[in-house]
């Protein structure tokens, strides 16, 4: 297979753009050195290269679609959208009827302001809890891997060169499944908390009630509890993992799935601090999101085309059957090859991660990269086991039968070491100081 196409604009792409790409998920570091560099289009799960090489993809957009790409329905809203204007000097008629969509679905929340990613979202859902409660601090659950780009939450990892450690300051950090953690907080910043904000679930679901919990201990301290749905809403059920877990949220944050790829993410909440955003009320105004681009009518359409498709269609039905299928094959695999204390899938079926662990069973990225390497080999693309709605039984066969064949590479690397099959350097964690002796220097152009 050719592969020059792509490599010259994969080394071109890092002499343009830092990083290479737009979303550090995306990286060179978050792949093996056999993956396609540039991704010139895709269709349903499928993927192609720059020089045309195909390959089933999976976690597609980084979970944001979950329809599959161009698919039509999303495609012809779009494009009929796009022959009446996408930008006015007032809100449009796309706007409100969008709107009264989404708040039909998502039941708890009354008002809605629109933004283009979960970064807007969260930090003015963060903006509006600190006005409401005149606090400044906020909680994290810090077992999940992401909330925002802004410096409240990337002030918390280690990648955060550039925030003031007075910022850094202001977030803090509590346990999934476990609301001491999060009561102890309380206790340790009494009335200083505006906010606590989570996700419902990542990879283990909750336990003895625990959301609830965090609701509780939110109403009981004066906090606002918010949850980020950001991947788990349009996967977990059409009204939300709110819905699934019969929660109350006073704010939540929508994106990704919600729009099947295109730009477009929702804060949500109840009218009483919601409107502290708006015009008529006479209380301190609160400037919470105001973005040129925020509400363009064919991004609006996209989202009603994506969340008409969901009522009218059984998508999260097929997205935890397709899930379910990957997961049985994969196990099954994995169980003969006697392999189960080393490589594992875990999450919700429609929101499937595997897991990679070394000879002595500790977390390992050698081996992660060598998974993903020999799966890139036999047409697999993807850091994670996320499924779409257009993943067929057939896709989802030959994604186990790929597995099936990576799995004794993976058996001889645990006895000889990863090192003698691995044909580059590993993939690293996004959240680390130094970029390390590996990206040391751009690659050459040709």
């Amino acid at each position: 297979m050719s592969d020059s196409n792509s490599k010259q604009l994969g080394r071109l792409a890092n002499q343009l753009i830092p990083g290479g790409c737009h979303t550090y998920a995306k990286g060179d570091d978050q792949f093996p050195v056999n993956a396609p560099p540039i991704i010139s289009h895709g269709r349903g799960c499928r993927v192609w290269d720059a020089d045309g090489n195909e390959y089933i993809e999976f976690g597609l957009g980084c979970r944001a679609v979950s329809l599959g790409h161009a698919f039509e329905p999303v495609v012809e809203a779009v494009r009929n959208e796009l022959l009446r204007g996408v930008n006015f000097s007032r809100a449009s008629v796309m706007e409100v009827r969008c709107a009264e969509m989404l708040l039909n679905l998502i039941e708890p929340a009354e008002m809605v302001k629109f933004c283009k990613d979960g970064s807007d979202a969260t930090t003015a859902a963060l903006k509006l809890a600190r006005a409401v409660t005149g606090r400044d601090m906020v909680a994290i659950c810090k077992d999940q891997p992401f909330f925002s780009i802004n410096d409240w939450f990337i002030g918390t990892t280690t990648i955060n060169a550039g925030i003031p450690e007075s910022v850094k300051q202001l977030t803090k950090g509590f346990r999934y499944n476990d609301p001491d953690s999060l009561e102890d907080l309380f206790r340790r910043y009494p009335g200083q908390i505006a906010c606590v904000i989570l996700e419902a679930e990542k990879y283990s679901p909750p336990e003895d009630n625990f959301l609830f919990k965090v609701q509780e201990i939110c109403r009981a301290n004066g906090a606002l509890f918010v949850l980020d749905e950001m991947i788990t809403g349009f996967r977990w059920h059409n009204r939300g993992a709110q819905h699934v877990y019969g929660l109350d949220p006073d704010l939540s944050t929508f994106g990704k799935a919600l729009a099947n790829g295109f730009s477009v993410s929702a804060l949500l909440g109840k009218r009483k601090y919601m409107e502290r955003g708006g015009l008529y009320h006479d209380s301190e105004r609160v400037f919470l999101l105001s973005t040129t681009h925020g509400a363009e009518t064919h991004g609006l359409a996209a989202a009603m085309a994506t969340m008409q498709f969901y009522m009218d269609n059984p998508v999260i039905q097929t997205l935890e059957a397709r899930g379910d299928q990957l997961r049985a094959g994969i196990c099954d695999a994995i169980d003969r090859q006697g392999l189960s204390s080393h490589v594992g899938v875990i999450g919700r079926s429609s929101n499937l991660v595997f897991t990679t662990r070394d000879a002595e069973g500790r977390p390992c990225q050698e081996f992660r990269t060598l998974l993903m390497q020999e799966l890139i080999r036999r047409g697999i693309l993807g850091t994670s086991l996320v499924v779409s709605y257009s993943h067929t039984p057939e896709d989802i066969e030959t994604a186990i039968r790929a597995f099936e064949a990576a799995l004794p590479i993976y058996k001889s690397a645990l006895e000889r070491g990863p090192q003698q099959f691995l044909t580059g350097r590993p993939t690293s964690v996004v959240y680390r100081r130094f970029n390390g002796p590996s990206y040391s220097s751009p690659p050459a152009n040709d």
